[in-house]
């Protein structure tokens, strides 16, 4: 079977982000930044799977497109936990790469699939 590199990205972020979540709720009493960065770093994951059975290249370009705003909508909820120093450098540095890297290969697949 074929290696899906967004699809396998996707979902070890989103369980990153699940692991981070928790970790915050239960050490630092945070869940306002966190419900809201459970919510977007999940869902790129989600999208690509909904992509996957999409119905035309429309579709897919649409759910792909989402989950490239939900992943930079990530991007911004852990850089408000970082500023708000609920993550250390090191902690924002890591998961941060990752997102980032998300973001350009889903801006990638976007803009290969709109030409």
């Amino acid at each position: 079977m074929k290696e899906n590199i967004i699809k396998e990205k996707t979902f070890a972020f989103g369980i990153r982000i699940v692991k981070l979540c928790k970790y915050l709720e239960e050490t630092k009493r945070e869940f306002v930044l966190t419900s809201q960065l459970k919510r977007s770093g999940t869902a790129p994951g989600a999208m690509v799977r909904e992509a996957e059975h999409a119905e035309s290249k429309k579709d897919f370009t649409h759910k792909m497109s989402i989950a490239l705003k939900e992943a930079n909508e990530s991007n911004y909820w852990i850089q408000m936990l970082k500023a708000g120093e609920y993550i250390l450098q090191k902690e924002f540095n890591s998961i941060n790469t990752d997102c980032e890297e998300i973001i350009k290969i889903l801006a990638a697949i976007v803009k290969s699939s709109k030409s």
